[in-house]
């Protein structure tokens, strides 16, 4: 009887068989998908200004090729668990390649903003799914032992990927034509198809019922729904009525959509699963990280072109050490997590990206490229410490069933943390820049006697004499906004730091392996 104890369930031998497989092989495979639809986000926010320019388009449409294609994710996204276990992991993420290779080819070929803005919402359908389906099968694939390291590598397409975005963007815009920005993801498509066809091994089919139609149109109408009021916020008006109804219908929309998953035979999302405390832990972690990588890579880039007008290649060389910095800490910081588990890198990871927020919030109008290079290069080592850590802690505690919904959930809090993130970040910047901008242009008139002598002369010179201060002004209203941006963003580090010292390392025990929210085997219910 004590024998028969001892002997692995028939469901754990076949799970060590299929983890047995020369993994690296098939995590190298996965990561061209990842990396490829990822890099596709920050890399068209280069191109943009070259777009407009080359369609004659105004400024609050050309804004519709990133809109478009987040909106499209939001729908996406909650849908990409399901769809893999039903079709088969393999089978999903081939044509998921295939169908991003050809979204891209369409959107290379555009003709018209309107005809790229319908074309990025076919590219969004498979970019959608491809980062749900990869980080699913990386945890059926790598054994346990070795997970830390394998997410250490697969981090090289969740943060490195946007982080290297700028500077291939600004050279194939500078030098080249920002219609290689699509067609580059074209042939790597086609390559990391074929080797999935002939070396992945097969993932058949999983019976997971029938679709939760409600919990799909709830979820998904709740997120394009918040989406969208985030991403016009800033053009219709925080306050205004359009952005508040939508809000309130996302927030109405979502609650159903967990009255729907807790009563449902067959969930979309299981959302049973955060109740797993360390899950709702590294969602909370990743928001803080994502954020403060994206502020990075979204403000300093506006301000180095626009206040000390780099090239977007000059600006990318600048931004770049911080993806070196990433993509050599990534590895390194997944074999911390085999070794003594997420609780130090993760920690030690968000008090150095706080350090260097801290210090990002020192910027100035006479910024030099010296300090961005050092800030920015210790952002980089912060976030490439702490993020795959934290990723794993979260999704390790889920059992092989959960998969699915952990990577779901995983990929949501990246993209749309982030977009609801930064449009609030946005917001502050544009009130304190405003308010300093009317502070400082009160002394401007010639009539106000607390004018110096030298505004005055300025002023009697027209617009020809007043618009090198005004630029100047501008300039220094920016990076004002821009530092309080960043000291907020160091003070929710550290909090975040203080928070990653309860993660702790997965228990490979038998209660991690049971479907979230069910007592485990030999517990009473």
């Amino acid at each position: 009887m004590s024998e028969l104890a001892t002997q692995p369930a028939p469901a754990e031998t076949q799970a060590a068989e299929r983890r047995s497989e020369n993994w690296p092989l098939a995590l190298g495979i996965l990561i061209i998908g990842m990396f490829m639809s990822v890099l596709d986000v920050s890399i068209v926010n280069v191109a943009v200004p070259a777009i407009q320019k080359d369609f004659g388009a105004a400024t609050e449409d050309i804004q519709w090729i990133v809109t478009a294609y987040s909106l499209m994710l939001g729908v996406i996204v909650p849908l990409s668990g399901w769809l893999g276990d039903r079709v088969g992991l393999n089978r999903a993420y081939l044509l998921s390649l295939l169908g991003f290779s050809v979204g891209s080819a369409l959107c290379g070929f555009a003709w018209s903003l309107p005809s790229l803005v319908l074309f990025r919402v076919v590219q969004a359908v498979p970019g959608g799914l491809l980062p749900v389906i990869t980080l699913t099968m990386v945890y059926r694939i790598v054994p346990k032992e070795k997970i830390g390291t394998a997410m250490g590598i697969y981090g090289l397409g969740v943060v490195f990927a946007p982080a290297v975005g700028p500077t291939l963007g600004g050279y194939l815009v500078e030098y080249q034509n920002w219609r290689l920005i699509f067609f580059i993801n074209v042939p790597i498509g086609l390559a990391g198809a074929a080797l999935a066809f002939f070396l992945l091994r097969k993932f058949p089919p999983m019976p997971v019922g029938r679709l939760d139609v409600w919990g799909f149109v709830t979820i998904a109408s709740g997120l394009f729904a918040l989406l969208l009021a985030l991403s016009k916020g800033q053009d219709w008006g925080w306050g205004g009525y359009r952005v508040l109804m939508l809000i309130a219908a996302s927030a109405s929309l979502l609650a159903l959509f967990v009255v729907i998953e807790l009563t449902t035979e067959r969930p979309l999302i299981d959302v049973r699963i955060f109740r797993k405390w360390q899950l709702t832990i590294s969602l909370v972690l990743i928001f803080v990280l994502y954020l403060g990588f994206f502020a990075v890579v979204y403000y300093l880039p506006q301000f180095l072109q626009t206040g000390q007008h780099l090239t977007p290649l000059h600006t990318g060389l600048v931004l770049l050490p911080e993806a070196v910095a990433m993509g050599a800490l990534m590895p390194i910081a997944g074999q911390l997590f085999d070794r003594i588990g997420p609780r130090v890198p993760a920690t030690a990871g968000l008090l150095i990206a706080a350090f260097a927020a801290y210090l990002l919030s020192g910027i100035t109008a006479d910024l030099t490229q010296r300090n961005v290079v050092i800030w920015t290069w210790l952002t980089g080592i912060g976030t490439g410490l702490a993020i795959m850590p934290v990723m794993t802690a979260g999704l390790a505690v889920l059992p092989e069933e959960n998969d699915g919904d952990g990577s779901t959930a995983t990929n949501l809090m990246q993209r749309v943390g982030v977009a609801l993130g930064l449009p609030m970040l946005t917001a502050l910047a544009n009130s304190l820049r405003e308010q300093t901008m009317s502070d400082r242009g009160s002394l401007l008139p010639p009539n106000n006697p607390q004018s110096p002598a030298e505004l005055r002369q300025m002023a009697d010179q027209g617009v020809s004499g007043t618009f090198p201060l005004y630029e100047r002004t501008h300039l220094s209203a920016m990076a004002s906004s821009y530092s309080n941006v960043f000291l907020l963003i160091a003070v929710l580090s550290v909090l975040a730091a203080l928070l990653a010292l309860t993660l702790k390392a997965p228990s490979t025990g038998q209660a991690d392996s049971q479907p979230a929210g069910q007592p485990p085997t030999g517990a009473p219910a």
